[in-house]
């Protein structure tokens, strides 16, 4: 199979893994995709926030579109919606938004991933569970509950997650996780953003 891919190194590197012995090519943007019409499959996984125009593709195209869900870009059917935040896309499983293709299917079976369908809003499930279990570690430590290496290791310890919520927030970026509470936050106040992690957004 053939990809045609927009990504960091290490994203990209890593799809490469999946299927070594395919053909991948990386581009510098989409309009690249143009020039590859016997691909198999495109992948965008810089942070999407308005959708190119890919009106003229018919093969699956995966972007990574974490806060920005499709209903807000005007895109074809082909468009499915993943998160490649840092962590995610080496998941055995993808969460997907949007008409899930035969052709999508055989894609991700070829990677040796599985995709489970999700309704098309910002932050799927995962990364709004994540993003919500970050913002309270960041409201706790606001109020002088403790320090973030002290909550790390409390959460660790206490229910087993693999990361504690600021080594989770380190890795999958703090600007990520900001800006899909800020998204959520609109609609729901469960998600207003913790003065704590405002400043550090601030100050970074």
């Amino acid at each position: 199979m053939k990809f045609i891919v927009i990504a960091e190194d290490k994203l990209y590197e890593y799809l490469q893994s999946c299927a070594p012995a395919s053909e991948w090519l990386r581009v510098a943007d989409s309009k690249a995709f143009y020039e590859h019409p016997d691909a198999d499959a495109f992948f965008n996984l810089i942070e999407n926030k308005q959708c190119p125009d890919y009106k003229n593709i018919i093969q699956p195209v995966f972007i990574n579109s974490v806060v920005t869900p499709l209903s807000e870009m005007n895109v074809p059917q082909n468009i499915i919606r993943i998160n490649a935040w840092e962590g995610f896309l080496e998941k055995e499983t993808w969460e997907a938004a949007g008409i899930i293709s035969r052709a999508a299917e055989k894609v991700c079976s070829h990677l040796g991933k599985k995709m489970n369908a999700v309704n098309d809003i910002p932050g799927f499930i995962t990364a709004r569970v994540i993003a919500m279990i970050i913002n309270e570690a960041f409201f706790a430590k606001g109020e002088n509950v403790s320090t973030e290496q002290e909550i790390d290791v409390a959460m660790k310890l206490g229910t087993n997650y693999p990361y504690g919520p600021f080594e989770w927030g380190n890795i999958v970026g703090l600007k990520n996780v900001y800006a899909l509470l800020k998204k959520l936050s609109l609609t729901d106040d469960r998600y207003k953003v913790a003065s704590a992690l405002e400043m550090k957004i601030n100050l970074s």
